[in-house]
């Protein structure tokens, strides 16, 4: 069952922490488009058959779907964006030739993206709350048109997501600031919903559209015929960035300045805050795991540096019915179950994990462990140089890796990563079976074991971290003692 199905269906006029179910069989009246607020200003229903169509909507197609344009009247978040001529600008879409260069064009590309890398648009953090990779978009940071290669930026989107699609993930668009100067052609939307095939969406689990307009609807019924069903329950609406609080870890997402301004402002014109909105308080106890210092940790529990949470998931995948799962720590759990599991471990109970049900959940709770650490495990000191790891010399990366774990990192924090790379080492010892290499392993745990202070990594970190992860996976032998 598809995975999304975990945060449920948010039905119209429920309230943000509303969630329907939507484990039964839908039937002629499809629910809307989820969204996480009762204050949304439009919700298109899904009224299409579960399949990919394979040719694009055609001029006849629109004007059966269009509207009549004083149908859309302009929202209070409207962008201004929704006078588009799009028989025209459908017209000169790619054909499937077309895209079908495009995806050779990639291949053959050198990937040198640094002068799209370089203004901010997509961003990879860590786990959200149901332990998928989050890859961020933010359509403030487009440049104006007359300087912007779409074609390559498309190339470059799908690069990034090639590390990532084949574990879960969720996308979140942040769509203030797009306007008229840098807003891509629709005929480019096209072309990328149609480039950025299965492939990407099987494991793409949710799409969070935040500060949604009018244009995104427009664009919605254009598309309609050519969008699947089962797709597209997984897009959600977001009015306010406080609605993402209960998916995602807001404190890690890098949220540019204008979108944090525009979500003030569209706050400030509500009478009142909806309760759900106040920041969580942690009421820390003596068994608390999560979100806590492992130095906390380990003086609440008699001086053992291994918090409980990690020896217990551990002992419990350390069993070949769950080191031979496909895919382990690469499928997401959901967020109920995670949230039970968290709650017993804080209260210093013991989580009777099952081998039908819960392999996925105990690897999700060990991600989850790591990343709501106040400080990550390789520590805040040793980002940057984790970070220049990269550029090293390989002869280099060797002598650097020993000194880093063995000489800089606290005694606590390496016996923590021992007991936890000792372990994926068995991980990686049947990879034949469940497709999880060092490669693979690292593009899972390198954003969960280091990260800069204030929780926001860019992109271009990315890539030295999990070279830095993969590479203590590989030497694991040659750096501990085991």
């Amino acid at each position: 069952m598809n995975a999304f199905k975990s945060i449920g269906h948010i039905k119209a006029g429920c309230t943000p922490n509303s969630v329907g179910n939507t484990d039964g069989i839908h039937g002629d009246n499809e629910d809307p488009y989820p969204s996480l607020s009762d204050y949304h200003d439009y919700e298109p229903n899904l009224e299409f058959d579960d399949t990919e169509l394979e040719s694009g909507p055609t001029v006849t197609d629109l004007r059966e779907i269009l509207p009549p344009v004083d149908e859309y009247l302009e929202s209070p978040v409207s962008d201004g964006t929704i006078e588009e001529n799009f028989e025209a600008e459908l017209g000169g879409g790619l054909t499937e030739e077309g895209i079908d260069a495009l995806h050779s064009k990639f291949a053959a590309d050198d990937n040198d993206f640094s002068d799209i890398a370089s203004h901010g648009v997509v961003d990879v953090i860590g786990d959200d709350t149901y332990g998928r990779k989050v890859i961020v978009v933010s359509a403030c940071r487009l440049p104006s048109n007359k300087a912007f290669n779409h074609d390559k930026f498309l190339r470059y989107l799908m690069h990034t997501l090639d590390q990532y699609v084949e574990q879960d993930y969720s996308l979140v668009y942040f769509h203030y600031g797009l306007n008229s100067k840098n807003k891509p052609p629709v005929s480019w939307l096209w072309n990328a919903y149609k480039a950025l095939d299965r492939k990407y969406k099987k494991n793409l689990k949710a799409l969070y559209l935040v500060h949604p307009t009018n244009f995104i609807r427009v664009v919605y019924n254009v598309f309609k015929p050519a969008i699947s069903a089962k797709f597209g329950r997984k897009v959600m609406y977001v009015n306010y960035l406080h609605e993402l609080q209960l998916h995602l870890h807001l404190n890690q997402l890098p949220i540019p300045p204008p979108v944090l301004q525009h979500d003030q402002n569209l706050l400030a014109k509500l009478k009142s805050l909806p309760k759900s909105s106040g920041a969580k308080v942690l009421k820390v106890v003596p068994t608390q795991q999560f979100g806590v210092s492992l130095q906390y940790i380990k003086d609440n529990n008699a001086g053992d540096p291994i918090p409980p949470v990690l020896k217990q998931a551990i002992t419990f995948l350390d069993h070949p019915d769950a080191l031979e799962t496909e895919g382990l720590f690469r499928r997401s759990s959901t967020a109920p179950v995670v949230k039970m599991v968290q709650e017993k471990f804080n209260r210093g109970e013991t989580v009777a994990f099952n081998f039908d049900t819960d392999i996925h959940t105990a690897a999700v709770i060990i991600k989850t462990f790591l990343r709501e650490l106040q400080e990550p495990l390789m520590t805040f000191d040793l980002y940057d140089e984790i970070i220049q790891f990269q550029s090293l010399s390989k002869s280099e990366r060797h002598s650097s890796l020993k000194q880093i774990v063995l000489e800089k990192l606290p005694e606590d924090n390496y016996l923590v990563l021992k007991f936890l790379i000792n372990f994926l080492s068995k991980v990686m010892d049947r990879s034949d079976l469940n497709k999880m290499t060092a490669s693979n392993l690292a593009v899972v745990f390198g954003p969960n074991l280091v990260w800069p202070r204030g929780g926001q990594m860019s992109l271009n970190a990315i890539a030295p971290i999990n070279l830095f992860v993969e590479r203590m996976l590989s030497h694991h032998q040659q750096i501990f003692v085991l």
